[in-house]
């Protein structure tokens, strides 16, 4: 295997991101309901909702990070939000998800960003094992909580 380039995500690799994401959310056992168009709309448009990173080893994407700025209130500072880091299995075990996040990182200096933050599956031991090993630790006694559909279509009556 030759040595992984990096490069930015443009509009031109939305399908291939898509593939990615597809790729880890049968990982996860989850179900994709987004779709290429959905990223080249909120990804690359006038107001981009995210940036990406692509790895790339002889003309083949192996690996994804997508990211985008967060603010902590209690730190007084800005981060990086990774929502979604993946790498090919054929690709795994040579330090690319490292090298994607220092990536990330790397793009987020744009926003001053002086810390990474992320979420993992609490089932995805290999991810937890990849994330200890790189120093992550707990964000605290938070959970992440979601709100959509009909609570959200409620949250408009309020």
């Amino acid at each position: 295997m030759t040595a992984p380039t990096f490069r930015r995500a443009t509009s031109d690799d939305a399908e291939a991101i898509q593939s990615l994401l597809c790729d880890l959310a049968r990982q996860d056992g989850a179900q994709m309901r987004g779709s290429a168009d959905a990223l080249r709309r909120h990804g690359f448009g006038a107001n981009p909702m995210f940036q990406a990173v692509l790895a790339e080893e002889a003309g083949v994407v192996t690996g994804l990070v997508l990211f985008f700025p967060e603010f902590s209130t209690l730190r007084g500072c800005p981060g990086v939000f990774v929502q979604d880091l993946y790498v090919a299995e054929m690709a795994r075990g040579q330090g690319l998800g490292r090298k994607l996040l220092a990536q990330a990182m790397h793009a987020a200096r744009a926003w001053d960003a002086a810390y990474l933050v992320l979420m993992v599956d609490r089932s995805n031991t290999r991810a937890r094992v990849f994330y200890d090993r790189c120093g992550f630790v707990d964000r605290g006694d938070y959970d992440m909580l979601l709100l959509d559909g009909a609570g959200l279509a409620a949250l408009g009556d309020a």
